[in-house]
C-alpha cells in the first residue's frame, strides 16, 4: 500500500479568481506554453485527464495538443489555493493541511530590500559585509556582482517576488559550510519578519561564465502546526521525500529523504521507490519547471521538461499495484510567457490514479488541503483538521 504525491513545480493551469490581486490576471502556464510551442505532446497526462480540466474552470483555456478524452484512466480536477501567497513553501504546506491566512512577509522590491538593522546584525554575526540588498533575478545579480564578490568576499543578498532572503556565494571564495552557517544565522534573524525562506545560492566559474551549482539549500520558517507528514509518522507510516522537501519542512515528520536538485535524479529515485515493497508515502517535487524554465521565461525548455515528465509518469504507472495511489499536482504557477520573472497565482491541476479514480471528475477543490485529507483517508488515520477527501 503506497501513495505517491508528485508536485510538478509551478505547472499552473489558469489564473485563480484572486489573480488580479497578485498582478497575475491572464496568466496560464500550461495553455500559454502550449501556444508558444505549437502544441504539447503529453500522452500519459492526457490519458489521466489533463485535457479534461480546462472545461471545469471559469474561463478555462484549452491546452494546445492536450485535448479532452472521453474516458480518462484517472481522476481529474483543479485546486484553488486558499492561503495568501504564491510561493513554494505556502503551496506545499497547504497540501499537507496548513493554511497561511496572513501569508509570509514580502520584502520590498525597491532598494534597500532588507532593513538596515537586519543587515547590520547579519554582517556582525557572520563577519562579512553584504552587497546587493535588492530584488533581483538570481542569475542577473550573480553576473552583476560576482566579480566584485571574488575580490571583496562579501555576501550577495537579494530577494524576489517571494518571501525570501537569498544569499549567493562563490564556492571558491566562501566555502559551502560557511554559506550554510550564514543561512542559519539569517534564518534566525528573519523569523521575526515571518519570512518564508532563506536560500543558499552557491555558484562557481569566472566573470562572464558564472554557473549556479546544485548545492542550493532552503531554510524554511518554522512550521506553525503539525502537518500530514507528522500525522502519518506518528501512526507508524513511513514518509519519504524526494527533491527539496526535506528543506521545505525542515525534516519534520520525514522518515527518509532523497535530497536532489533536478528532475532526472528525482525521477530515478521515484521509480526505484515504486519497485520497493511495503507501505509508505512518497512526497516528491520536480523542481526544474520552475527553477530552470519558469523564472527564466523559457517556454521551449519548459515544454521539453513537461514532455520528459510525461514519459517518466508513463514509466511509473505500470509499476503501481491495484491498491497504490498516485496524485499529481503543482504548488503554484510560473507562466513563462507572462511579464516579470516571478510565480503566478493560478489554479493547479489535480490528477489521480488508483482505487476508484477512473474517469472521475474531481471538480474544483477549494483548498490544496483536500490532498492531506485524501491521504489521511487512504492510510486510514484520523482525519486532518481541514479538507474533504476525494476518495
Amino acid at each position: 500500500m503506497k501513495a505517491f504525491l508528485i508536485v510538478l513545480d509551478s505547472v499552473g493551469i489558469g489564473a485563480a479568481p484572486d489573480a488580479e490581486a497578485y498582478g497575475d490576471a491572464g496568466s496560464n502556464t500550461l495553455a500559454h506554453i502550449g501556444q508558444a510551442v505549437g502544441g504539447l505532446n503529453l500522452p500519459t497526462l492526457q490519458s489521466l485527464g489533463l485535457g479534461n480540466i480546462p472545461p471545469l474552470l471559469p474561463g478555462g483555456i484549452a491546452i494546445p495538443g492536450v485535448s479532452p478524452i472521453a474516458t480518462a484512466i484517472g481522476g481529474y480536477g483543479a485546486m484553488q489555493e486558499l492561503s495568501q501567497g504564491k510561493d513554494t513553501t505556502t503551496g506545499h504546506w497547504e497540501m499537507t493541511g496548513l493554511v497561511m491566512k496572513k501569508g509570509f512577509h514580502l520584502f520590498p522590491s525597491s532598494a534597500p530590500a532588507f532593513p538596515a538593522s537586519l543587515i547590520q546584525e547579519f554582517e556582525r554575526r557572520t563577519g562579512r559585509k553584504t552587497m546587493g540588498n535588492k530584488a533581483a533575478n538570481g542569475i542577473a545579480i550573480i553576473n552583476e556582482l560576482g566579480a566584485r564578490q571574488m575580490k571583496e568576499g562579501a555576501w550577495i543578498v537579494y530577494t524576489s517576488g517571494d518571501s525570501v532572503f537569498q544569499i549567493a556565494a562563490h564556492e571558491e571564495i566562501i566555502p559551502l559550510a560557511e554559506l550554510y552557517e550564514g543561512c542559519r544565522i539569517a534564518r534566525e534573524l528573519c523569523d521575526p519578519y515571518v519570512a518564508g525562506r532563506v536560500i543558499a545560492r552557491p555558484y562557481i566559474g569566472q566573470p562572464g561564465s558564472f554557473k549556479r551549482t546544485e548545492n542550493r539549500r532552503d531554510f524554511s520558517y518554522p512550521l506553525p502546526e503539525p502537518t500530514l507528514l507528522n500525522r502519518l509518522s506518528e501512526q507508524g507510516i513511513k514518509v519519504i521525500t524526494v527533491g527539496k522537501l526535506d528543506d521545505i519542512f525542515s525534516g519534520s515528520g520525514i522518515s527518509q529523504s532523497f535530497h536532489v536538485e533536478n528532475n532526472p535524479d528525482a525521477e530515478i529515485a521515484i521509480l526505484k521507490l515504486a519497485d520497493q515493497a511495503g507501505s509508505f508515502f512518497c512526497f516528491a517535487n520536480l523542481i526544474d519547471f520552475d527553477m530552470l524554465y519558469g523564472h527564466r521565461r523559457d517556454a521551449t525548455g519548459y515544454a521539453m521538461a513537461l514532455q520528459q515528465a510525461d514519459r517518466f509518469i508513463g514509466a511509473l504507472l505500470p509499476k503501481l499495484s491495484p491498491t497504490d495511489l498516485l496524485l499529481i499536482t503543482a504548488d503554484h504557477g510560473n507562466d513563462p510567457t507572462f511579464r516579470g520573472s516571478d510565480h503566478t497565482r493560478e489554479f493547479v491541476p489535480l490528477l489521480t490514479f488508483g482505487p476508484g479514480q477512473t474517469n472521475k471528475s474531481l471538480g474544483i477543490r477549494a483548498g490544496f488541503f483536500d490532498i492531506a485529507q485524501t491521504l489521511a483517508s487512504y492510510f486510514i488515520i484520523p482525519p486532518t483538521p481541514r479538507g474533504i477527501s476525494f476518495l
